[in-house]
């Protein structure tokens, strides 16, 4: 199998794949600027899988889900080329906004608590300085809700 992996023509998305982990390894100092410099031609120059593998040989693995496959979609392919359950869907905007809002929620709740112990046991009315923390945090936060996100949630 693998032999015949390493005859079957690349995609530029696999080209990129390789230049993405070539850039990777230049970053952690594996490689120096002409060694990736050079891979990156020979990268963009490549044909086939075999030829890609090959410049990848002496650099540490990428993840286990991230292997150089051909690619069999008829669709285009994320940036990467591979896909990837963590690509960013509408879905995934509104999963963080309402991580956002359970955080600010948590946030005031808890300055609430401590402005009320305060207030109560110096029995004196204090200034609700937690106002300063829920306000504008909670008005950055509504507009992100209200303007920005035009998509709705899938039902998934």
């Amino acid at each position: 199998m693998s032999s015949r992996r390493d005859q079957l023509r690349a995609a530029d998305v696999d080209r990129k794949y390789v230049a993405d982990l070539l850039k990777r390894a230049l970053d952690e100092g594996r490689l120096d600027l002409g060694e990736y410099d050079e891979r990156l031609q020979q990268t963009y120059a490549a044909r086939t899988y075999g030829d890609l593998d090959k410049l990848l040989t002496d650099l540490p693995k990428p993840p286990r889900n991230a292997h150089l496959m051909p690619s069999t979609a008829s669709t285009p392919l994320p940036r990467s080329g591979f896909a990837s359950s963590s690509e960013s869907k509408p879905a995934n905007d509104w999963n963080w906004l309402r991580h956002a809002w359970r955080a600010w929620f948590i946030a005031v709740g808890i300055n609430v608590v401590i402005w009320l112990i305060v207030s109560v046991t110096t029995m004196d009315f204090i200034y609700p300085w937690p106002l300063w923390v829920a306000g504008p945090w909670g008005v950055v936060l509504l507009g992100l809700t209200l303007f920005g996100n035009q998509t709705k949630p899938s039902a998934d």
